[in-house]
């Protein structure tokens, strides 16, 4: 029997292993996203394209190998404070900068030992359809509504130390989550939706993250968990996902630090099928802990990878694991650095 994964490579060098059967096993239980805009925002052309599909029992079909990669920041940037969206000549301008540059490698900066080279990297080279200059539509800034100080208080980005445990590296580099909404915009970043008339599943690339959606209406359960909670419902032809009971991991090392989950966090998801190639994907995100408010971002989805600008494919599996050398080598290095502190002060004492 065939699989239903997918295979995503760009020629030799994207090789990655498929082959599990739990998987497999997950998958046939399946899948099925919908989504609403915020007043209109981000509504791509419906019907320009045909009808969307719909499946044999008449819920809108969104399966499918989803990505989401584009220029378009998640947050607008301080330089294009009050302006919504840019125009066409400035969008055509960065989408030809970034077809140009997309697979040309760079020195890192001094004292970074570098990361993977570009050829990794499946970057979007399109702005998203209506030109916004963030991802984020509410508050109307585009900004992350930051509660004063919350921020500083999760541990933050790469490198920064102290290592002396596995915990010290952030939940990516542990090969854990990046936590939710499974958004990914630089590499590993398609979904796989599958659905039945009573389950809808998404499979994320990254990380191999999985989430399975019952639509039958039961309460959310009590047990906290890494991802919270999931529960969906169908709002006309948008598929309502409401996630909550999120354990508190903010005293982890998150890259992204506004999915870092604590007790109060709340997130509700909405897809939308527009049409045959586009998902709209909007979410919303409360939590009383970090943001003074909640706030809104869409970002459009669609089948058609090559209009985005990222290998064409389909998905393998992420077969990323905790027990990674670079860990052991990250704590290696982090020893070897004190060791010369150590050194350099004894010599300074001496020379006194």
């Amino acid at each position: 029997q065939t699989s239903p994964l997918h295979v995503k490579e760009r020629g030799e060098m994207r090789h990655r292993f498929l082959g599990s059967m739990s998987i497999l096993a997950i998958l046939v239980a399946v899948v099925s996203p919908a989504t609403v805009s915020l007043a209109g925002q981000a509504r791509t052309a419906a019907g320009k394209k045909g009808a969307p599909p719909r499946t044999p029992w008449g819920a809108p079909d969104l399966q499918g190998v989803w990505i989401g990669s584009t220029l378009t920041p998640m947050e607008r940037p301080k330089e294009l404070a009050g302006k919504q969206f840019l125009t066409a000549e400035e969008a055509a301008t960065l989408e030809d900068k970034a077809a140009h540059n997309q697979f040309v490698d760079r020195a890192p900066a001094a004292g970074d030992p570098g990361t993977y080279n570009q050829v990794w990297f499946d970057n979007g080279i399109k702005v998203v359809p209506d030109r916004r200059t963030s991802l984020i539509v509410d508050p109307p800034d585009g900004r992350i509504p930051w509660k004063p100080g919350a921020r500083n208080a999760i541990g933050t980005t790469l490198r920064i130390g102290p290592f002396n445990r596995p915990v010290d590296l952030d939940t990516g580099e542990r090969c854990l989550t990046d936590g939710l909404p499974m958004l990914r915009l630089g590499y590993n970043p398609n979904s796989l939706i599958v659905q039945t008339p009573d389950y809808v599943v998404i499979l994320h690339e990254m990380f191999h993250d999985r989430r399975i959606i019952p639509l039958n209406g039961r309460p959310h359960g009590t047990i906290p968990q890494w991802n919270g909670d999931i529960r969906g419902r169908w709002d006309g032809d948008t598929l309502v996902v409401e996630t909550a009971n999120f354990f508190d991991k903010t005293q982890y090392r998150w890259a992204t630090t506004w999915k870092a989950p604590s007790e109060t966090m709340r997130l509700v998801e909405r897809f939308t099928r527009v049409d045959p190639e586009t998902l709209e994907y909007q979410f919303t995100l409360e939590d009383p802990s970090k943001f003074t408010r909640p706030w809104t971002a869409i970002i459009p989805q669609t089948t058609n990878q090559a209009a985005r600008g990222v290998t064409a494919g389909v998905l393998y599996e992420y077969a990323c694991h905790e027990g990674n050398y670079a860990m052991v080598n990250v704590l290696k290095g982090a020893r070897a650095q004190e060791k010369a502190a150590e050194e350099v002060a004894r010599l300074r004492r001496e020379a006194q």
